[in-house]
């Protein structure tokens, strides 16, 4: 398993998109956030110590950087036929599928952590210094990390089911799409109050926001570790299929 998870660590790091993705994550959220002027995420021109806008903005880098990541992870190799020969090795299928997921969380991982200077300008220019809401942010960041672990596994689940990288791409960011917005939208047709609620809280944006408020609460750890066991899965049933 170890060796497995060594392998797909350094083909992410070992080819120029793992460096990439780091990168654009944190040009794109450091430019939105304390240079471009003129937007509703500049922290410097808001007055308010605050990373919100930041929160606000990176679900929605992940959702098209993460599948960017993943799209390779079966897609490539179903497409070279290397698959074949993977599944001979002495691994079991959610081996396979946990160390493409673990390797996958990592990236995002190694994203997330430079942000952390962000965080501690932000405590050393807030007036007065440290004034800042810790319980949030903290919170906002553990959220972030539950979201990007439920991108990767849909981003493993859609590269599983496509040889075709673009594919897995496309596929990926619309299941990301739906489950952070779909489910918000739907509930605003319903009539219905309880149906509302109930289609309110499969949304990932409900979770993650609740979250943000600095508030840990174990339903919404729950709704994402259970989201990122369906989809992990659902690829393994994926590669179980190739046996029969």
């Amino acid at each position: 398993m170890l060796a497995l998870l060594r392998k797909e660590i350094n083909s992410f790091l070992g080819s120029v998109i793992g460096y990439v993705v780091i990168v654009v994550f944190l040009a794109v959220t450091g430019l939105f956030a304390w240079i471009l002027p003129g937007t509703n995420f500049n922290i410097i021109e808001s007055g308010y110590s605050t990373l919100d806008s930041m929160f606000i903005l990176a679900p929605w880098v992940f959702m098209f950087l993460i599948p960017a990541i993943t799209m390779r992870s079966f897609a490539e190799e179903n497409k070279s036929g290397t698959i074949e020969l993977l599944l001979t090795k002495p691994f079991s299928d959610m081996q396979i599928v946990s160390a493409k997921y673990l390797a996958g969380l990592l990236l995002v991982l190694f994203s997330l952590v430079p942000t952390l200077i962000y965080y501690i300008v932000l405590n050393y220019i807030a007036s007065p210094v440290g004034n800042l809401d810790h319980g949030g942010i903290r919170g906002s960041y553990i959220g972030l990390f539950f979201l990007g672990s439920a991108y990767v596994a849909i981003g493993i689940f859609a590269s599983a089911v496509s040889a075709n990288q673009i594919i897995s791409f496309i596929v990926a960011v619309l299941i990301a799409f739906f489950f952070h917005t779909g489910f918000d939208f739907i509930s605003n047709l319903t009539p219905s109050s309880s149906v509302n609620f109930i289609l309110s809280q499969l949304s990932m944006s409900a979770h993650y926001s609740s979250l943000s408020r600095g508030v840990i609460d174990s339903r919404d750890a729950v709704y994402f570790i259970t989201l990122t066991v369906f989809f992990l899965l659902l690829s393994k049933f994926i590669l179980e299929k190739r046996k029969w």
